[in-house]
Order: structure tokens, then C-alpha cells, then sequence
């Protein structure tokens, strides 16, 4: 079962997965802080200073108005909507990044296709066959 497994884990499919992942969760801590440290405070900045991760709808008569979001969920239920929004955000321009990478990714790819193979050589056992083919009709005619 041991010997099983290394053949699994060690298997190149795996290995890139887990490349993958890792990648991907540093990819999204980077346009996480993007979004967070300087989108966010641009938007509040246009919209006369808000800062959504601050916005909620108290749902608990134990939270307060004007409580920081974290301490409002502290003492009772809330409805983050702008820790949603700054989360909407976030996915929208990861999505948008993949898609960019994808799409250079496929017009690479048709570049690829499209240039011309070079012809591969014909052995000289099929070479041989061929001009036999070829004499043997000539004869049969």
C-alpha cells in the first residue's frame, strides 16, 4: 500500500496540481491586497471616504451602530454586505486576470498550430517499397 501510494504522489499529474494550488493561493493573496489595500480605499476615496468592509446590517440588538464590522460580529449576527462587495471585487478581477492568461495561452497555442510541421523523413525499408510498388505497376501495364 505504501509503494502505492509514492507511485501516486510522485505521479506528474499530482505533482503539477499541487504546483497549481500553490500558485493559485499566492495569486490570490496578491489580488486579495490589490483589491483590499488599493482598489478598495479608491472607491471609498470616490465615494467620500466609506470603507465598505465596514458596512453591515445589524441583526442582533446587542450590536450597536458605528461598531467596526469585526467587533459587531464579535457580539451578535450581522450581514456583511461589504466584506461581500470587497469579496465580488476580488473574484471579478481574478476571473478577468485568468481569462487574459488563458486567452494569450490560446493565441499562442494557434501560432503554434499554425506554422508549418516539417515532413517527416521517410524510412528507407518504405522508400524501398514504394519504388518496388511503383516498378511492378510500370510492368503490369
Amino acid at each position: 500500500m505504501l509503494e502505492e501510494f509514492k507511485k501516486f504522489a510522485l505521479r506528474g499529474n499530482v505533482v503539477d496540481l499541487a504546483v497549481g494550488v500553490i500558485i493559485g493561493a499566492a495569486f490570490g493573496a496578491i489580488v486579495n491586497s490589490l483589491v483590499q489595500d488599493v482598489i478598495m480605499p479608491i472607491i471609498g476615496a470616490v465615494t467620500g471616504g466609506l470603507d465598505f468592509s465596514n458596512y453591515y446590517i445589524p441583526l442582533s440588538s446587542k450590536v450597536q451602530a458605528g461598531m467596526p464590522y469585526a467587533e459587531a460580529k464579535k457580539v451578535g449576527a450581522v450581514i456583511g454586505y461589504g466584506q461581500f462587495l470587497t469579496l465580488a471585487v476580488n473574484f471579478t478581477i481574478i476571473a478577468f486576470v485568468l481569462f487574459m492568461v488563458i486567452r494569450a495561452m490560446n493565441v499562442l497555442k494557434s501560432k503554434e498550430e499554425a506554422k508549418p510541421k516539417p515532413e517527416a523523413e521517410v524510412p528507407a525499408d518504405v522508400k524501398l517499397l514504394a519504388e518496388i510498388r511503383d516498378l511492378l505497376a510500370v510492368r503490369k501495364a
